[in-house]
């Protein structure tokens, strides 16, 4: 049995898209197009931070994960011709800091302190949008951790990141369960040593490099079958 299981919080926990009827409403029939493209360029800017100085000791073009998120919602804006307001970036920012938990969340979460088996968040997110996230949807009584990436200044899938864990757990590599909606973290972590579950709710196919995971299911609640 899994001593720890650890989750990704964006897309994984929390629904990145549940913004898209704010977008929606501030930019009428641009509203999905802005979601896709806004998290998109998100994840790009995270990988050329870290990509460009992988040093252990932290990139030197770090920047938080939240202004990673403002300026990638910039960028999107210009790209796709959309003016942005001051007011307009703030509501937008605000609402992503309150990400809408998908509805499986806390009841995955429940039954694993239910088992007595330890979980945390490890996420690309600022420990502030972390607190804040867990906090709007209730979830913190149930999360032993909430790890964020900040701690190094790297983002996945920098094999660091993954360690993390391992700094906050007195567990083995093979004793870690780690949960992802996002195919490439699920490389990342697969590629670090964890068993991994690919949470994948679009039906994609699996990327064509790196291990595939141990487990997949279209949400969450599998999860729970699995340890069982």
């Amino acid at each position: 049995m899994y001593k720890l299981i650890a989750f990704d919080a964006y897309g994984t926990l929390f629904d990145v898209y549940s913004i898209s009827q704010l977008a929606e409403s501030i930019y009428p029939a641009k509203g999905k197009q802005l979601t896709e493209l806004w998290r998109e360029r998100q994840i790009e800017y995270t990988r050329l931070v870290t990509i460009s100085d992988p040093n252990p000791a932290g990139s030197r073009y770090y920047l938080s994960f939240w202004e990673i998120t403002a300026r990638a919602l910039r960028y999107s804006c210009k790209r796709l011709g959309l003016l942005l307001s001051q007011a307009q970036e703030v509501q937008l920012m605000g609402q992503y800091a309150k990400l809408a938990a998908f509805t499986e969340s806390t009841e995955v979460l429940k039954g694993l302190r239910a088992a007595g088996i330890r979980s945390a968040i490890l996420s690309n997110g600022s420990k502030e949008m972390l607190a804040t996230a867990v906090e709007s949807n209730h979830l913190a009584p149930y999360l032993d951790q909430i790890i964020s990436v900040a701690d190094i200044r790297l983002f996945k899938t920098a094999p660091q990141t993954y360690g993390l864990l391992l700094d906050h757990f007195p567990v083995a590599r093979q004793e870690v369960l780690f949960v992802s909606s996002n195919a490439w973290d699920v490389v990342g972590a697969g590629w670090y040593g964890f068993d991994t579950f690919w949470v994948n709710r679009h039906a994609l196919p699996f990327e064509e490099i790196g291990p595939p995971p141990t487990y997949e299911a279209s949400g969450l609640i599998e999860i729970l079958k699995k340890i069982d």
